[in-house]
């Protein structure tokens, strides 16, 4: 949505498998939340009754987790605990915690209930329904609580008070001030003044060949003498601006996969006001068929490969599907797929947390304003990882009273855009009825039914997406007909998308075959080092037909050059 937003600067790369579930969001409950408010879910409500219950059942379980927890209290108050956080938990890297000997008994204490509390979730033994939300509970419960958000407990906190003679404390206040005066009102996790999109963002060069109501179409310009003659479309999602895609040099997909020979075009969305709340998917499904029809014209050919990212990868299934049915997917090919969700049935807590009840409340709040504010999405992501997106710029701004970093990634996160209340209600309907996996979806008026389709398919996830659980995208992955390469990536939501080659620590799972079990895939798939960007721009070219001479001009007489790149509607607020 990535959606999606919601990163943090490093990732780790975990062998997860069905448990990552535990911590994802699939779309639906991201844009219910973004209505109501994501500290809807911190209410146990009846979940939280049914484990009480359940505990209240098990009187000699819950009575030998007290005697533990007390014996270990009583070790940590004679100073004889030899409890001690995690080695890579960063919260508690100060010397101070494990020196002093007041705060070691505090950060002791900490985990001693932080343990406790989890290990009585296990016992009460919930359904996966009630599992979820209390998991989430329990678990923003648990960060919040963390000595190391204390202003007088935070060694770090207390040093930076010593030394600036308390000019951090107040720097943090006003830190706190500002960014609590305006939505998304959490801790700002970037300065906004670091970049500047068409400087130092998005400036891969290109020109706007064509501008409509709903988006303009950025043709990029070749790098190489020689390139592919079937040219790739890139579809964004439609949440945030688009480049994502095109970040700086060195960190662009765009200009990576142009320099390897690719023609590449691009959709560049527009913002859309409260005049645009009757834009539904149909709108937007037929915004990339337009796209792709200017794209043929321009490039003289009568096939493209279609690529797309997280929400614009569902907009995309939606055509193939309309393409399939009305007998035209031989425009196709090739189709790309990037942290994107087909399959919404038990895709972790937000597929938990969702009811039809909670579509209609949603749905209705956003009609009534027109869009759904994207500000409102900026806080529910920052929520998914309290931890990294929340606390731990708490304690950089408020308690050290430092700024934000400077991050390309999470800039792009803080650009927000709006969602138009007609696509919102389609969004979320889809999603709850899991339309593309029970056939029942439409599109364009025709009958979307993917595992029709005959076209190779390229399909890439992050092994640690908390918005796009990979297990959910392998599943969507399988809703495809034709051949797919399935591709796992290094890291999470965006970053498993921006992994340009160079970092040694990037790598990838891809297996020849696709078993059924996500979780064989992941024990026989072949680890590669690097990145999938290196794996893709070879099959990309499969897909691209021979070489010709590269254009010299961008457009042609019916879509002449508009505005250089990055156009228009990417400035928009």
């Amino acid at each position: 949505m990535w959606h999606g937003p919601g990163v943090t600067q490093a990732e780790p790369d975990r062998g997860l498998g069905r448990d990552n579930a535990d911590v994802a969001a699939p779309l639906d409950s991201l844009f219910i939340d973004a209505a109501l408010g994501p500290l809807r879910r911190l209410v146990p409500g009846r979940a939280g009754l049914r484990m009480a219950r359940r505990l209240a059942a098990r009187p000699g379980v819950v009575a030998r987790r007290a005697a533990t927890t007390t014996g270990e209290l009583a070790k940590i108050v004679v100073g004889t605990s030899e409890l001690a956080p995690d080695q890579k938990d960063r919260r508690f890297t100060d010397p101070a915690w494990a020196g002093n000997p007041l705060l070691r008994r505090l950060l002791q204490a900490y985990l001693a209930a932080s343990a406790t509390t989890r290990e009585l979730l296990d016992d009460a033994d919930l359904e996966w329904r009630d599992r979820e939300r209390m998991k989430f509970v329990t678990d923003n419960v648990i960060e919040a609580l963390s000595p190391s958000n204390a202003p007088l407990a935070n060694p770090a906190a207390l040093k930076a008070a010593l030394d600036t003679g308390g000019r951090s404390y107040l720097r943090g206040a006003a830190n706190f001030v500002r960014d609590m005066s305006v939505p998304p009102r959490v801790p700002s996790m970037v300065d906004r003044e670091a970049f500047n999109v068409g400087l130092d963002l998005a400036i891969t060069p290109g020109e706007v060949v064509l501008r409509t109501e709903v988006f303009e179409l950025i043709q990029y310009s070749p790098q190489t003498e020689r390139v592919r003659k079937i040219p790739m479309l890139l579809v964004p999602p439609t949440i945030n601006k688009y480049y994502i895609a095109d970040l700086g040099p060195g960190r662009s997909m765009v200009e990576y996969f142009v320099r390897s020979g690719q023609q590449v075009f691009l959709v560049s969305w527009r913002n859309p006001g409260a005049e645009h709340a009757d834009w539904g998917l149909d709108t937007y499904v037929a915004a990339v068929l337009e796209a792709m029809s200017a794209v043929e014209n321009i490039c003289q050919v009568d096939q493209t490969v279609l690529f797309s990212l997280c929400a614009g990868g569902i907009i995309s299934s939606l055509l193939l599907g309309h393409l399939v049915d009305t007998g035209q997917e031989d425009r196709l090919a090739g189709f790309a797929l990037g942290v994107t969700l087909l399959d919404q049935s038990r895709a972790g807590l937000m597929s938990a947390v969702t009811s039809p009840e909670l579509v209609k409340v949603a749905t209705a709040k956003s009609r009534r304003a027109g869009y759904l504010d994207g500000r409102s999405l900026a806080e529910v992501f920052a929520w998914l990882r309290p931890g990294d997106l929340i606390w731990n710029y708490w304690v950089n701004n408020y308690l050290l009273g430092r700024s934000p970093p400077a991050f390309d990634v999470l800039y792009w996160n803080a650009d927000t855009t709006r969602l138009a209340a007609a696509l919102h209600a389609d969004f979320l309907k889809l999603a709850i009825d899991n339309a593309l996996v029970e056939g029942t979806a439409r599109a364009l008026g025709s009958q979307v039914t993917l595992d029709k389709a005959t076209v190779d398919s390229y399909v890439v996830a992050g092994i640690a997406d908390h918005i796009c659980p990979w297990v959910s995208c392998y599943r969507s992955a399988q809703l495809l007909g034709g051949r797919t390469r399935f591709v796992l990536s290094t890291s999470g939501h965006i970053a498993a998308l921006v992994n340009p080659p160079g970092n040694e620590k990037s790598n990838y799972r891809v297996s020849e075959d696709n078993p059924d079990d996500p979780e064989t895939f992941l024990a026989e798939a072949t680890r590669e080092q690097g990145s999938w960007w290196q794996d893709f721009v070879p099959w990309l070219a499969a897909h691209s037909g021979s070489d010709k001479a590269a254009p010299t001009a961008r457009g042609d007489a019916d879509h002449p050059p508009l505005a250089a790149a990055p156009g228009t509607y990417v400035f928009a607020t």
